[in-house]
This record gives structure tokens, C-alpha cells and sequence, in this order.
């Protein structure tokens, strides 16, 4: 096993590598930009060296400096969390290259199922039933006029170079055709450095589900059934859980067989996602993402298995050590992303510190997080805050569990998404499994439900009263010191009652229920 390893991210996934790490015995290394000096993945690490710069382009995704930073430091393998060098074939290549391990897929197997038209080629040969639409880049709008007219509207453009919902736009006419594919293939270039396109049949009332995958280089290969992650806006994940309504245990072995068959074609090793579009009964093969996925901890739970642990395993040569029929499924788990967004202004990023923060917690709750009292949250990186996870024995029971968690969660001085996911929870719909992609848009969000208003106003109130209190019991920051001066004696150096320190700014509270 790896003595030391460094974690080529940030945030919430570099603190979750950090905590196995720990708990096999291996020390961990962060790397961070000068954005990220004061978070929480450079405090817990056992060292972290800095990358310099404050946007990705001058840290995160710069190969030489974070390659660099493992020698350095004496790390034997890196761990690319998902996002930023993840799924980069040639930083996979030059980590190898460089006598140090991959925590990963081999880069034969990134660029054979990295790049999604390469992927839809590999999986035709394979037999794998793919969405109906072309296996080629189309050049430019006339190109994906013609290709549409054959194909068939509606139409869904997508990034050949990467996936996570950048590089996308549903095509449903003609007329729509140039701005989409001007919008698409700009995102796809900024996002990835590659701007080509390919098309795809859009398919009616489809359900977003994912098969999780592991392979040892020793030829063995699992799967963890599916996740359920139709619950998205533009193409991007708010509510994950596993298993899924609509997969039948006769369904689920047939998607993991095709996974497993899709994961063998292009020799693949360590975690991997399989996705699929189910519509009408059919499953169709979208993509695979060679990487662990955000969603990954609602397969833990349901599973029990720590998906990283198998990574750390896998990648030191260990074999798996286990078969299909030892994989049973139990219960049910529900995860929540947490992102810096106003749900009720189109999901608009939001900006700000940390000045609260208050997480929920009881039987089988669990906050992947690496928030803290005083982060600064910009737009440098993705919005997402955190991750709010639940376990019950049945579906009802998770639902009810995380509507519960989410009332306890305040995360004060930014908005987030949290009340967005608490009305697709509280929705008849959404509990009777009675949904599909679309499912979000058809929730009325332009304001607050009754209630949510008032909480959002006592909030406000309440953030008034006692920072009134604490200028003038001299609790604030700049006159602490001399209320410890005029205590000496005292058992405390605080004034005998101390209001609700840091309260949540009061135009921007996530509180969403008494």
C-alpha cells in the first residue's frame, strides 16, 4: 500500500480522499491555489504545497506545477478527485510517466471512453445499444443541419471532450440550430479546451441513471447497481439516490452485465460510472465518466463499501477480493447537493462568507462538506458547497429523513439550493417515483413558499437583535480583547451570555423550515 499520495483537487472530494487516507495509514498531500490558503482540504492534509494563481487555469489545471508538487513532496501516487485533471488522458500519461501511480483508469482507457464520440464507436463495436445519433464531430452549423434532418428533432449537441452538463443545448427546430451550436461548442471550448460537438437524438420523458463500476488490473470486474440522477437543472445533478424507482433487479443485471461489457472493451481499471438513458422500458449508453463521481457516497451507503478505500486498493495491485454475487443492495440512500445558487432568481450564483453555519445530523446523516465560519465563496470554482447524504431501510423512509436534514441545515451568507430540494421532496410526485429530467423546470420556484418568507425575515430580525447585543456587550471581533481584559478573575473570558455568534447575513439565509 501507498505510504503517501497527493490529491490533485479541492474542496469537499480532496477532504473525503484525506479521511480514508487517515484511516488506512497514509498520508495525505494537498495542493492549493492562493484562493484556497485557509481551506479546510489544506488543513487536514498531513502537508499541502502551494500551487500559486487564483483561477484553475493557474493552479488546479496546470500539469507541471501539480506534478511538480508531488515530487516534492515525496508522494508515490496522486488521486485527481473528479474535476479539473480527472479525466485528462495526457496528465494520466505524464503522472505514470513521471514513476508515479495513477489513481485511476489507464490513459488508454480515459481516451477510449474520455471523449464521447470515441466512446459511442467503442460501444457499437461492443453491441452496446447506444441513444440513435452520429459517431462523428460535426464541422460547423451547416453540418449539424444536415445531421439533424437525418437524426431527427429534437436534437441534444454535446461536448466531445468532457461531460458534467458544460458543452450541452437541446436543438428542437431549425431555427434554434446556429445560436446553440455558437453557445455549445463556445462552453465546450472554455470548459475543455476542445470545442467540437457531436449530435444525439433527444429522447422524450427520459430518467438519468447510472451504473458504478470497479475493475482490478487483474481482470475482475463489479458493479455496484445503479443511481437514480434525473433530478437536474440545465443538465446539472440537484438530487442523487440509489437505487432507482423504475429498475427492476431483472433491469439492474442487465445495465451492470452492459457496464461490465462496456468497462472490458477498453480494458478498464479502478472506478468508473456507466450512464444510461432509460425511456419507455429501453436503456440506451450515454457516456462513462473515468473517474469517481460526486454522487458516489448514496452507493456507499446503500452498499456499504467506501468507493475510495477500492481505489487506494485497486490502484496499489491489490485484487478485488470479491464477486458479483457477494454485492447485495440494502435500503435506501438520498444525497442532496448543496450549491451556491439562488434557487429562487433562475439559480444565479451566490457569492459571499460563510458567517453561519449549522450542520444536521441524527441516525444515518452525513455532510460531505468543506464549508467553515469565514470561507469566502467566489465564482473561481463550481458552486457546489456540499453534500447532504441519507440512509433509511426503504425509500419513504430517506425522504422523510433527508426532508428533516435539510430543515436543520442553515448555511448562512450565501443563498443555496437546499429549498429548491425541498420542494422536489415535498412534491407528491417526486415520492410516488413519478418523474423524469424535466422534472425541475415544472416546479414553481419564481418565490418562497408561505413560510419560507417568514423564516427568511426572522432570520433577519433575529441577525439584528444580537449583533445589536453583541456591540453592546462588546462581543464583536474588535473589542473581544478588552472584554477578556475586564474578565481577569472571571471563570470566562466571555461576557456571561454569548448571542448566537456569526448569525446568518440576513438578506441571505438557507434556512428553510422551523
Amino acid at each position: 500500500m501507498f505510504r503517501r499520495i497527493l490529491i490533485a483537487n479541492r474542496g469537499e472530494i480532496a477532504l473525503r480522499v484525506i479521511r480514508t487516507c487517515r484511516e488506512m495509514g497514509i498520508e495525505s498531500v494537498a495542493v492549493f491555489s492562493d484562493v484556497d490558503r485557509k481551506a479546510l482540504h489544506t488543513r487536514m492534509a498531513h502537508s499541502a504545497v502551494a500551487l500559486g494563481g487564483a483561477l484553475p487555469r493557474e493552479s488546479y489545471l496546470d500539469m507541471d506545477k501539480v506534478l511538480a508538487a508531488a515530487q516534492s513532496s515525496g508522494a508515490e501516487a496522486i488521486h485527481p478527485g473528479y474535476g479539473f485533471l480527472s479525466e485528462n488522458a495526457e496528465f494520466a500519461e505524464r503522472v505514470t510517466n513521471a514513476g508515479l501511480v495513477w489513481i485511476g483508469p489507464p490513459p488508454a482507457a480515459i481516451r477510449g471512453m474520455g471523449d464521447k464520440i470515441t466512446s459511442r464507436r467503442n460501444m457499437k463495436r461492443a453491441n452496446v445499444p447506444v441513444v440513435p445519433g452520429l459517431t462523428d464531430p460535426v464541422a460547423d452549423v451547416d453540418a449539424a443541419l444536415a445531421a439533424a434532418e437525418t437524426i431527427g428533432y429534437p436534437i441534444m449537441l454535446k461536448a466531445a471532450a468532457g461531460g458534467g452538463g458544460k458543452g450541452m443545448r437541446i436543438v428542437r427546430s431549425k431555427a434554434d440550430m446556429a445560436s446553440a451550436f455558437r453557445t455549445a461548442a463556445g462552453e465546450a471550448l472554455a470548459s475543455f479546451r476542445d470545442g467540437s460537438l457531436y449530435m444525439e437524438r433527444y429522447l422524450d420523458e427520459p430518467r438519468h441513471i447510472e451504473i458504478q463500476l470497479m475493475f482490478d488490473r487483474h481482470g475482475n470486474g463489479v458493479h455496484f447497481g445503479e443511481r437514480e440522477c434525473s433530478i437536474q437543472r440545465r443538465h446539472q445533478k440537484l438530487i442523487e439516490e440509489a437505487p432507482s424507482v423504475v429498475v427492476t433487479p431483472e433491469l439492474r443485471a442487465k445495465m451492470g452485465a452492459i457496464a461490465i461489457a462496456a468497462g472490458k472493451a477498453v480494458g478498464y481499471e479502478n472506478a468508473g460510472t456507466v450512464e444510461f438513458l432509460y425511456s419507455k422500458g429501453e436503456v440506451f449508453f450515454l457516456e462513462m465518466n473515468t473517474r469517481l463521481q460526486v454522487e458516489h457516497p448514496v452507493t456507499e451507503m446503500v452498499y456499504g463499501v467506501d468507493l475510495v478505500r477500492e481505489q487506494l486498493r485497486v490502484a496499489a495491485g491489490e485484487k478485488l477480493g470479491y464477486e458479483q454475487k457477494d454485492i447485495q443492495p440494502r435500503g435506501w440512500s438520498i444525497e442532496v447537493r448543496i450549491n451556491a445558487e439562488d434557487p429562487f432568481n433562475n439559480f444565479v450564483p451566490s457569492i459571499g462568507t460563510i458567517r453561519n453555519l449549522r450542520a444536521p445530523g441524527g441516525p444515518w446523516v452525513r455532510l460531505d462538506a468543506a464549508l467553515y465560519r469565514g470561507m469566502e465563496v467566489s465564482l473561481n470554482y463550481d458552486p457546489m458547497l456540499a453534500k447532504l447524504i441519507v440512509w433509511a431501510p426503504d425509500r419513504a423512509g430517506a425522504i422523510a429523513r433527508m426532508r428533516r436534514a435539510l430543515q436543520e441545515l442553515n448555511v448562512g451568507g450565501v443563498r443555496t439550493s437546499a429549498p429548491a430540494a425541498l420542494r422536489v421532496l415535498e412534491d407528491e410526485r417526486f415520492q410516488q417515483g413519478n418523474f423524469d429530467t424535466h422534472f425541475l423546470a415544472t416546479i414553481d420556484l419564481s418565490k418562497p413558499l408561505e413560510g419560507e418568507d417568514v423564516i427568511v425575515a426572522a432570520a433577519a430580525a433575529i441577525h439584528r437583535h444580537f449583533s445589536s447585543q453583541r456591540k453592546a456587550l462588546g462581543t464583536d471581533a474588535s473589542s473581544r480583547r478588552a472584554w477578556a481584559t475586564r474578565s481577569r478573575g472571571r471563570q470566562s473570558s466571555y461576557p456571561p451570555h454569548r448571542p448566537f455568534a456569526d448569525a446568518a447575513a440576513a438578506d441571505a439565509t438557507t434556512e428553510v423550515r422551523p
